[in-house]
């Protein structure tokens, strides 16, 4: 209904609305403080007193976000409607086109010992190794039965693989579990079909395992692969018809680069981290009117219960804010995709904080930029999916509603 409405509401104008995504940015407490209470932010604190705060729930009250729900949520989807795998994120992200006739995986690298996981993520290998063992897989793997399989490297232990059959899937061919045990120490899953659509898709990813097994097993580390997210991909609306804005997305990491895709952002390559994805932010200022800038690292050291780094990242970054407030938003959306309280060392269901500055917010009710402090603010606690209508209305995109 949302978007039905926000469509015929739209109307342009020169604003410009950056959306910083700050990756698992919440937490809880440890020692009496979150990782936003620790850190040191005198830029953010600024610019939360003069904004508007609260806190988004990205999917439900209670319900754990994947990073594809949670930033598809404050993309302005609703996440419970639009259902995106992970294998499509990333086959999107490392610059795969993906047909009616496809099912993407996305695929890590592991260590297997005496049949168990020992390591799921291969010591994390460089991604110039990985580049080079994904090549020799699509070499010798071009074909699995009545599949053509191409295979695209990512970042570290990370590459996709699709499956292109010769003809348009039927819905549910997807539906197939996980290879991924999710912890070290136990064998490998089998991939199970859930349905007769799915069988020949678990035939082909068990086979793939098997001749991928053969052809790694003189390394060291890499020796096995896991496979995650099969997925098919959706017919999702457009971001730019349904709410009126060019879109220029700026991730370094594949999988969010093929989020922003998917719903139609355009997504070059980026290369660095916080000062060089700015920096390429100001070099297309006048291309586009909508910015999604995403900052990984922040997640990775909530997952690694790493709560000190996770705030050093946190204070990186708002040492940077000043450049992004240089570039003159009309409206600056600064949150997360989700929360990864080191605490946890996983993402987590507890809402995530929020600043929308604009001109036309009442501000002056959060002190500092945490998530107790935005519990104060005049956004409430509040859908994710809400949050691209409040950006159009503070920039002045949304005509009135009825007489």
């Amino acid at each position: 209904m949302t978007q039905e409405l926000i469509k015929d509401l739209v109307q342009q104008n020169k604003t410009k609305i950056f959306l910083v995504v700050l990756d698992g940015l919440g937490g809880l407490p440890v020692d009496g403080k979150t990782e936003l209470e620790a850190a040191r932010t005198p830029n953010l604190d600024g610019l939360a007193r003069v904004s508007a705060t609260g806190l988004h729930v990205p999917v439900s009250y209670g319900i754990t976000p994947g990073s594809g729900p949670g930033h598809l949520g404050i993309f302005g989807y609703d996440p419970l409607r639009w259902r995106i795998g992970r294998g499509v994120l990333e086959a999107l992200g490392l610059g795969l086109e993906l047909r009616d006739t496809d099912v993407a995986v996305r695929c890590n690298y592991a260590t297997l010992q005496e049949g168990l996981v020992k390591d799921r993520r291969a010591g994390r290998i460089p991604s110039e190794e990985s580049r080079v063992l994904t090549e020799r897989l699509q070499k010798e793997i071009s074909h699995i039965d009545e599949a053509e399989l191409i295979f695209a490297p990512g970042i570290e232990h990370r590459f996709a693989v699709v499956f292109r059959f010769p003809e348009p899937l039927e819905e549910g061919s997807d539906q197939v579990n996980d290879s991924d045990p999710q912890k070290t120490g136990k064998p490998p899953r089998k991939p199970e079909p859930a349905n007769h659509q799915s069988e020949r898709v678990a035939r082909i990813a068990e086979k793939l395992i098997e001749k991928a097994r053969e052809i790694l097993k003189d390394q060291r580390a890499a020796n096995y692969i896991l496979l995650r997210g099969i997925s098919q991909v959706p017919s999702i609306p457009p971001f730019e018809r349904v709410f009126g804005l060019k879109a220029l997305a700026i991730a370094v990491y594949p999988m969010y680069r093929g989020l922003a895709r998917l719903v139609g952002m355009e997504t070059p390559p980026v290369n660095g981290d916080i000062k060089e994805e700015i920096e390429f932010m100001k070099e297309n200022l006048q291309d586009y009117d909508f910015f999604f800038l995403h900052i990984k690292k922040i997640d990775s050291f909530g997952e690694d219960g790493n709560f000190e780094a996770k705030v050093g990242k946190i204070e990186e970054f708002d040492s940077h804010l000043p450049a992004i407030l240089d570039l003159g938003p009309d409206v600056l959306i600064i949150t997360g995709d989700h929360s990864t309280p080191a605490l946890m060392k996983e993402h987590s269901w507890h809402p995530v904080p929020v600043i929308l500055n604009s001109p036309y917010v009442l501000g002056n009710l959060s002190s500092s930029f945490s998530e107790r402090e935005c519990l104060k603010g005049e956004l409430g606690i509040f859908p994710s999916e809400q949050l691209l209508p409040l950006a159009l209305a503070n920039s002045g995109r949304l005509r009135k509603y009825g007489a």
